[in-house]
C-alpha cells in the first residue's frame, strides 16, 4: 500500500468517526501546512494559528472529502484558501523565501547554477535571497502563489491546479511568466544566469 492509499484510508476512517485517525493525519501533514502557510505569511505566530485553523476547517469538511482525490491536494486546497482570505483581510506580505530552516533552493535554481559554489558564492546567497525575495513581492500576487507552491513546497503542476482551482494551463503559464519576471529583474540587479541553459521547468 503506498502512501496516497494510506491518507485516503485514514481519511474515511476520520470521516467515519475515528479520532485516531484524525491524529495520524494531522501528525503526517502538520509540518507541511504550517511550512506552506508560513512562506506566505512570514510569520510563525499567525501561522501556527492559521495552521491550527486549517485542520479545524478539514475535520469539520471531511463528509466533503472525495476519495478519488489525494487527501494531501484536498487539504492544501484548505491551506491555501483560509491563507489567502487572511492575507486580503491582513494585506500582508504574500511570500517570503527566508521562511524556514529546510532550504531547498528550488527557486534559486531558477536563476542560478548551485552546483560546484565557491565559498565566495555561498557568502553571497544571504543577498542572493534578499534580492530574490523582493523580486517575488514585485510579482502579480497569483504569481507569487504558483512559485511558492512550486519552488517552495514542491507541489506538482496538478496539485497546485487543484488548491488554487485553476486550469492546469493557467498554472503553467502563471509560472512561465512568473520566472520571466523573475530573470529579468534578477539580471537587472546583476544576479545573472551561470549557464544559458534556462529554467527548468
Amino acid at each position: 500500500m503506498d502512501e496516497r492509499e494510506i491518507e485516503t484510508g485514514l481519511a474515511l476512517r476520520a470521516r467515519a468517526g475515528s479520532q485516531d485517525a484524525f491524529r495520524e493525519l494531522v501528525r503526517r501533514f502538520e509540518r507541511p501546512v504550517y511550512s506552506l502557510v508560513l512562506r506566505m505569511v512570514h510569520d510563525p505566530g499567525t501561522a501556527e494559528e492559521l495552521a491550527q485553523d486549517v485542520f479545524v476547517k478539514a475535520y469539520r469538511r471531511l463528509d466533503t472529502y472525495d476519495p478519488e482525490r489525494r487527501f494531501g491536494s484536498w487539504l492544501f486546497k484548505i491551506a491555501h484558501n483560509t491563507t489567502i482570505d487572511h492575507l486580503r483581510r491582513s494585506s500582508l506580505d504574500l511570500v517570503s523565501l527566508e521562511a524556514g530552516d529546510d532550504e531547498r533552493g528550488g527557486l534559486a535554481a531558477v536563476l542560478v547554477n548551485p552546483a560546484g559554489e565557491s565559498p565566495e558564492a555561498l557568502a553571497e546567497r544571504g543577498d542572493l535571497a534578499r534580492d530574490l525575495d523582493r523580486a517575488i513581492s514585485a510579482l502579480r500576487p497569483e504569481y507569487r502563489e504558483v512559485v511558492v507552491m512550486r519552488y517552495v513546497e514542491g507541489l506538482s503542476y496538478e496539485e497546485i491546479s487543484e488548491a488554487m482551482s485553476l486550469p492546469l494551463g493557467t498554472i503553467k503559464t502563471h509560472l512561465h511568466r512568473a520566472r520571466k519576471e523573475l530573470a529579468v529583474t534578477m539580471r537587472a540587479r546583476g544576479w545573472a544566469p551561470e549557464t544559458g541553459s534556462g529554467a527548468p521547468s
